[in-house]
């Protein structure tokens, strides 16, 4: 994710990091020399085309705009429940954390065992989490916070996420068990584990629903075919500056349309993606301050405005 201040208005047109220019250059390019093309021919051979009235293009372009926004509308909602989902992650992580602290007594070695051995599990769920969301391996990051006893167990599972949030609740069932908490209590810390799992499986509604392939596929075939018809109908009205409408016009329609597709998958390593390193790293620094650790692990930072 791209955080930074926004910049004045001469830098804004030089920005790149963030920018879906690059993604788009060479679509621009093309529609700017097409444009070039036409504009030579017309000041050459001022009746090689038609006076078309310029009414059918601008109509054109007001549903195309419609379209555009609907799409857009519908990735941001993705991105935004997907920010919302790890926000309530970081909530029930805290709290999780907080009550088997307050509650499990930490004073026997039994109580500072299980607080320990549940806290740790919560920082690998988000670290498993974050990694099954981004396909990439979790094991050299949450190693050192899994029990060498559980390891085989976990590795064996289909879902290391829902493994985790296993083990947790057969901790607090064995707290309860030897007396560690109560049954109130233990109702109170398993409504925790249920949200963290409520997340898990949003997260994965978002990543295995996308939106409708024939909408985005209709979106960017009329995008396509808009920019390319476009210098043809305005060219007679605009003549040597076709060129410069139609790149302007072909950034604004597929800047819009990467934009969208951006956005519409909220967990990957783009630089409009979610900072789900950074997330899972505050976690896992807060949740290590409750346990009373003193060695905690850097926040992560953003490079040149780039934050992971």
């Amino acid at each position: 994710m791209i955080v930074r201040d926004t910049p004045h208005s001469l830098r804004l047109f030089f920005i790149l990091k963030g920018s879906v220019l690059p993604l788009i250059y060479g679509k621009i390019l093309f529609i700017t020399f097409l444009g070039a093309g036409v504009a030579t021919a017309q000041y050459y051979y001022p009746n090689v085309f038609p006076n078309f009235t310029p009414a059918p293009i601008a109509l054109f372009g007001v549903a195309l705009s419609l379209f555009l926004g609907f799409r857009n509308n519908a990735s941001y909602d993705r991105w935004w429940e997907a920010r919302k989902e790890w926000g309530h992650l970081i909530v029930a992580s805290r709290s999780l954390s907080r009550q088997v602290m307050s509650y499990i007594d930490g004073n026997s070695s039994l109580g500072a065992r299980a607080q320990s051995y549940v806290i740790k599990l919560i920082i690998a769920f988000s670290h498993a989490l974050r990694h099954q969301l981004r396909n990439s391996d979790p094991w050299p990051e949450i190693e050192k916070y899994i029990a060498k006893d559980d390891q085989v167990f976990l590795k064996q599972s289909h879902s290391l996420a829902d493994a985790l949030l296993m083990l947790i609740g057969k901790k607090l069932a064995d707290c309860h068990r030897e007396n560690l908490i109560s049954d109130i209590i233990l109702a109170s810390l398993t409504n925790h584990v249920t949200s963290m799992a409520n997340v898990q499986a949003s997260c994965e509604r978002i990543q295995n629903t996308p939106l409708p392939f024939a909408y985005m596929l209709l979106v960017q075939r009329t995008a396509y075919l808009y920019c390319f018809i476009l210098p043809f109908g305005i060219v007679a009205s605009q003549g040597l500056v076709t060129p410069l409408f139609s790149a302007i016009i072909a950034y604004t329609f597929f800047g819009l349309d990467a934009l969208s597709e951006e956005l519409s998958e909220p967990f990957g390593v783009s630089a409009n993606d979610l900072p789900l390193h950074s997330i899972s790293r505050t976690i896992e620094i807060n949740l290590l301050d409750i346990l009373g650790e003193k060695a905690l692990p850097e926040p992560i930072e953003a490079i040149h405005h780039r934050l992971e």
